[in-house]
């Protein structure tokens, strides 16, 4: 079993920048694909962004935020970020972590295994 805590979220103007983190206690972290996610009020969770457990060879990301967002895992510290560049008001959300046991790392909330409490990321124009 994975604890998954979010930080790192805030008020930033259109065109700026944060970065989020997410710190995993349990063991064998880099057994598990991880992911960011994100709802806004009045709308349906949607993806943001994946990587592949292990080394994390492999990522993957939402078109909205294809060259803006980058998903990154430190294995050493039980850690993935998500450094997010030119926000956009539409940006503004609660963003999850989630981890999936063995996964691919999808796409799908439904995949994953355990899930973040959020942290809000409001983007003002």
């Amino acid at each position: 079993q994975v604890q998954l805590v979010e930080s790192g979220g805030g008020l930033v103007q259109a065109g700026g920048s944060l970065r989020l983190s997410c710190a995993a206690s349990g063991r064998s972290f880099d057994n598990y694909a991880m992911g960011w996610f994100r709802q806004a009020p009045g709308k349906e969770r949607e993806f943001v962004a994946a990587v592949t457990l292990r080394t994390g060879s492999s990522k993957h990301y939402a078109d909205s935020v294809k060259g803006r967002f980058t998903i990154s895992r430190d294995n050493t510290k039980n850690s993935v970020h998500l450094q997010m560049n030119s926000l956009k008001p539409d940006d503004t959300a609660i963003y999850y972590c989630a981890a999936d046991l063995w996964g691919p790392g999808t796409a799908l909330p439904e995949d994953y295994d355990y899930w973040g409490q959020g942290t809000q990321v409001t983007v003002s124009s």
